[in-house]
């Protein structure tokens, strides 16, 4: 008597993304070139002092050995201040923008709808967390936390609001370009512009 074959089924925990959510692992890979940018550019833009005194000391210095080693150790030192600026810069952008994201994206899956309100509740409760973990006494974060929490729905609100515009307008030039077919996004998206421009 043979044993009866079980089938198993693979269960898939994969849910597909609403529609204007942003994918957070993207948006963070940004958000960390555009802090190493910022930080590096801030760094080298503070430098230019410094630069300046040493010209002042080379002036001063009739020695060429001694003038070298200044213009050598005045280049390293502003490399390594440039090089942690950016690196500094990158993670804290990157850290804002992989939590800010991540919130909204959380928001938007548990409400259900991915609306303006999701955008101002990531956007508080992101500043309110960074403004939290700033340092100084209990009062000072309390503080921040408070004015985070209010300018971080203030700023993201509208930003929130101008991001489900843009989607909006997106979505009814696909519609108008392809009035006929479904809407689809992604990868069978990219198929359906290949093999249409490979049929022309």
């Amino acid at each position: 008597m043979e044993a009866p074959e079980k089938s198993e089924e693979t269960v898939s925990n994969y849910t597909p993304r609403m529609a204007g959510t942003v994918n957070w692992g993207t948006a963070t890979v940004v958000g960390v070139f555009a802090g190493l940018l910022y930080g590096g550019s801030r760094e080298a833009s503070a430098s230019v002092s410094k630069d300046a005194e040493v010209m002042l000391k080379l002036g001063s210095t009739a020695d060429k050995r001694e003038q070298h080693r200044l213009v050598r150790d005045a280049m390293e030192k502003r490399f390594v201040r440039v090089a942690r600026g950016s690196i500094i810069g990158g993670v804290r952008l990157g850290m804002f923008t992989a939590a800010f994201y991540s919130l909204q994206n959380l928001l938007a899956e548990k409400r259900g709808v991915h609306d303006v309100f999701n955008v101002a509740a990531a956007g508080s409760a992101t500043a309110a967390t960074f403004g939290l973990i700033m340092p100084g006494s209990l009062q000072w974060r309390a503080r921040n936390v408070a004015l985070g929490s209010f300018l971080g729905a203030a700023i993201c609100f509208p930003l929130g609001w101008l991001q489900l515009k843009l989607i909006e307008k997106a979505n009814e030039g696909n519609m108008a370009a392809n009035p006929s077919s479904e809407a689809t996004s992604g990868v069978g998206a990219a198929i359906e512009r290949l093999e249409g421009n490979l049929n022309k």
